[in-house]
């Protein structure tokens, strides 16, 4: 692993913001959200039936979400679709992909 250069270090401020946005995203549902809405975007509905969860609780996890500007949305007539606003989330999925892809059925 390289080490980062004291150049490159986020300042206190922008480590608070990171650690509010990760607290954010520390939920299942939210990162199952996540992954569906970067491949493409999704009503309330759609995300709710594909977390099992009603659709009350998703569109909190998606309030929550796009209040901290990572999702943005659309209405067409009397839907609302919710698509990935931010693209850091595309870098925060890969790591836990990498890490958290596979799971191990020995543990």
């Amino acid at each position: 692993m390289s080490k980062l250069r004291p150049a490159e270090l986020v300042d206190m401020e922008g480590l608070t913001r990171a650690a509010e946005c990760l607290k954010t995203l520390a939920h299942p549902h939210r990162l199952h959200m996540v992954q569906l809405l970067l491949k493409q975007e999704h009503t309330v509905g759609e995300l709710a039936e594909a977390c099992g969860i009603p659709s009350h609780m998703a569109s909190e996890h998606l309030r929550l979400m796009k209040d901290r500007g990572l999702l943005a949305f659309e209405r067409r007539g009397r839907c609302i679709y919710y698509r990935a606003a931010s693209e850091g989330l595309v870098g925060i999925m890969a790591c836990v992909q990498c890490h958290y892809g596979e799971t191990d059925s020995a543990s």
